[in-house]
């Protein structure tokens, strides 16, 4: 007993039949584009650099080491947000560490900068760091409002005139 006219006796259900088709063709067209599109996409030594500067940017701890081997090991907060951007693009961090209990008594402080290394050198980025002179001006720089951080410009000169080598680092 079908309700409409024809010599099909339920229209309806073979347009239903091919509609899993339908979606099925649609998502594998829209995942070959989206995999094309990432195959396709390049990165650069300047993508690498910001992809560095974001991992090292955040809140990070050493509870797990300190915990496997509390004898050589402390729980250390570390802490690092960017500080400012070079002319050249470079990534500017200001990094902290701090016993975790007292996170706003920081026991070393640094602005770290992050660029791509030169094409003549074998690598894929730079991280340099440098002392902070006036180290109370920069406690807590993270973790303060930014109009109340040092601006950009200082950071820039403060870091372009404190070099640390590996001896004093």
């Amino acid at each position: 007993m079908g309700t409409g006219s024809g010599s099909d006796p339920e229209p309806s259900s073979s347009g239903w039949s091919r509609a899993p088709g339908l979606v099925v063709k649609t998502l594998f067209l829209i995942g070959g584009a989206v995999i094309l599109k990432r195959l396709t996409k390049s990165t650069t030594r300047w993508d690498h650099s910001h992809v560095v500067s974001r991992s090292l940017s955040g809140e990070k701890f050493s509870k797990e080491q300190a915990s496997r081997d509390p004898d050589n090991y402390f729980n250390i907060r570390m802490m690092s947000c960017p500080a400012a951007e070079m002319v050249d693009g470079s990534q500017v961090l200001y990094l902290e560490q701090a016993f975790w209990r007292t996170p706003q008594k920081p026991f070393r402080q640094r602005l770290y900068m992050v660029k791509p290394c030169p094409k003549e050198l074998k690598c894929d980025v730079e991280v340099s760091s440098y002392a902070i002179r006036d180290a109370e001006e920069y406690k807590n720089f993270c973790d303060r409002p930014k109009d109340q951080r040092p601006l950009p410009e200082e950071v820039i000169g403060v870091s372009s005139r404190y070099s640390c080598d590996d001896k004093s680092c």
